[in-house]
């Protein structure tokens, strides 16, 4: 028997608040985007004056998360990354065209060793990128500790 986690829309809720005020901190125009492990959305937030383009990228990277357990930035780290030229999953973004991303701003969510979703953010730099999603994750961790980690 395994028992299987499930996300939900009030678990998403603290992340993009937490992502929203990081990227306002920041003062980037950041699409913010939760989905479930099927890689379903759960909440999209698309800051003003984000780019339009941001909704489709940041929802792939979500679900490239997701799907594949890993932030999608490790697809492209040298020297090994898989998804470079010459690896053994170049070319793996071609599979799903427009809903996998391999470059910066996905991050899987966790909660006790089980994937139970990604986040995708999309709008900054790689850096900022990291640090929104850093600080989604760090609130998912805060409210599924519940108030007593508070």
């Amino acid at each position: 028997m395994h028992q299987v986690f499930r996300i939900t829309l009030d678990d998403a809720l603290p992340m993009l608040q937490a992502a929203r005020a990081k990227a306002e901190e920041l003062g980037v125009k950041q699409t913010l985007c939760v989905c479930d492990d099927g890689g379903n959305v759960l909440a999209l937030h698309r800051l003003p004056g984000a780019r339009l383009t941001g909704v489709d990228i940041s929802i792939a990277k979500a679900f490239t998360a997701a799907g594949h357990e890993r932030a999608t930035h490790l697809f492209n780290e040298p020297p090994n990354g898989p998804a470079l030229p010459g690896n053994e999953a170049f070319g793996i973004s071609h599979m799903l065209p427009g809903k996998f991303a391999i470059f910066v701003g996905g991050f899987p969510i966790v909660h006790e060793g089980q994937i139970v979703g990604g986040i995708g953010v999309s709008g900054g730099n790689g850096e900022q990128d990291k640090a929104v999603g850093a600080a989604a994750l760090e609130a998912f961790a805060a409210h599924v500790a519940g108030p007593a980690a508070g």
